[in-house]
């Protein structure tokens, strides 16, 4: 696949004894984290198979944590079952005051898990690999000009049933974030799934850049990424299938809202846009009830999480 992004497989990485000594010959250290919000019918098993795969068979992993948003199932009694370390995102730097979502999450891991390599998957796989974690972590233990990996996968859907086979990313990344990036930042174009919530990346790069606190933080890293550090920091992974729970259009609909607030300002701030300083902040659409369309008015409530370097506390907790 030439796609302009550096690309690889995970079967390149299955070999874990050969990535345990490639780890431990570079003095690093690893983290895996899964930001959750009301996760119960699946982190369980998720982390069960992380954990005996990724920690218990072989020591890849360092640390395996969850960072909760305040789920009001039993997503963290279930992952602290599980063997996981589990934190609520709201008592990490609770001096940089309050804020929920899945940016906010992944900015609070960052500051509170240790691993020179951090690495994320998604709360809601419901086929669960191994290969989730070391398709990208193996890139960045091999490939040390690279910084940050995405994974990328096919998403089965209905189409599947009639014979189909589904290519390419997912809604929102065809309809809206792939389009953009054609226009803006051509250089990201060539990631398959740039919203995938599947990835690794070392903590010198987190740690240095911005983060929206919403849905935008996926859109937010690449870009991010990609002006700080070049294409040559970026790859990604082919993780080949992923299954997991599908969001309705509403939903989606609030989380393109969120990822193009992102766009717009990294676009204004890198000369590439003009826009409003201020844009509007109130996402509307419709429900009908009673017969009756009626128009919801959702407050767009995301900021931007400042780079954790730039943080009094962070350093401080680093240092402990």
């Amino acid at each position: 696949m030439s796609s302009g992004i550096a690309t690889f497989h995970h079967g390149e990485f299955a070999d874990l004894a050969a990535l345990c000594a490639a780890k431990k010959s570079q003095s690093l250290t690893v983290s895996l984290c899964i930001p959750t919000l009301n996760e119960e019918d699946t982190i369980g098993e998720v982390l069960r198979c992380l954990k005996h795969h990724l920690v218990d068979d072989v020591p890849l992993i360092d640390e395996l944590a969850v960072v909760d948003s305040g789920s009001t199932d039993r997503t963290r009694e279930i992952a602290r079952a599980a063997g996981a370390d589990v934190y609520l995102a709201a008592d990490i730097l609770p001096e940089c005051g309050p804020a929920r979502g899945k940016g906010e999450n992944i900015w609070k891991a960052t500051a509170q898990l240790r691993g020179d390599i951090l690495c994320f998957v998604d709360g809601d796989v419901r086929n669960m690999h191994p290969r989730f974690v070391y398709g990208p972590l193996g890139v960045l233990l091999h490939q040390p000009t690279v910084s940050y990996v995405k994974g990328f996968y096919d998403r089965p859907h209905a189409a599947v049933e009639i014979g189909q086979r589904p290519a390419g990313g997912g809604r929102v990344t065809e309809a809206l974030v792939r389009p953009l990036f054609s226009l803006f930042f051509p250089a990201l174009a060539g990631f398959v799934q740039p919203l995938a919530g599947e990835y690794a990346v070392r903590r010198t790069v987190l740690e240095s850049i911005s983060m929206p606190t919403g849905y935008g933080v996926e859109a937010a890293h690449l870009i991010d990424v990609l002006l700080k550090f070049g294409a040559e920091a970026l790859a990604q992974c082919d993780l080949e299938e992923r299954l997991h729970r599908h969001q309705d259009t509403t939903a989606l609909g609030r989380m393109s809202f969120a990822i193009l607030q992102t766009f717009f300002a990294r676009a204004r701030a890198a000369g590439l846009l003009q826009t409003a300083e201020d844009l509007p902040q109130l996402y509307r659409h419709f429900v009908r009830e009673e017969g009756v369309m009626r128009l919801i008015e959702v407050p767009y409530g995301d900021i931007d999480r400042p780079p954790l370097v730039d943080v009094a506390a962070y350093r401080t907790l680093r240092l402990q």
